[in-house]
């Protein structure tokens, strides 16, 4: 694995602290908030999306937009695409 800058390490703490937090919420024996945990979801999606573009040199736009960021990062990740059809 390649050494991380540390905008790139930032971007994947709050990632991961995003996933505890949605596990948690889902994990929830009582009054579990699905919103939350769905919220968290994408916020963690989007982080990592996000820390793929620094990884690249790129400034990441201040959008919670899942495909337009992961339509930037095909570019370098091809292998990311999903066929839906």
């Amino acid at each position: 694995m390649c050494c991380m800058s540390a905008e790139m390490e930032e971007w994947c703490a709050k990632a991961d602290d995003d996933y505890r937090v949605a596990l948690r919420e889902m994990r929830a024996r009582r009054q579990p908030s699905y919103d939350a945990a769905c919220f968290h979801a994408q916020q963690c999606v989007e982080k990592y999306l996000k820390a793929a573009l620094v990884q690249r040199g790129v400034t990441p736009r201040k959008i919670h937009d899942l495909a337009s960021l992961m339509r930037e990062c095909l570019k370098w990740h091809p292998l990311w695409s999903v066929n839906w059809g």
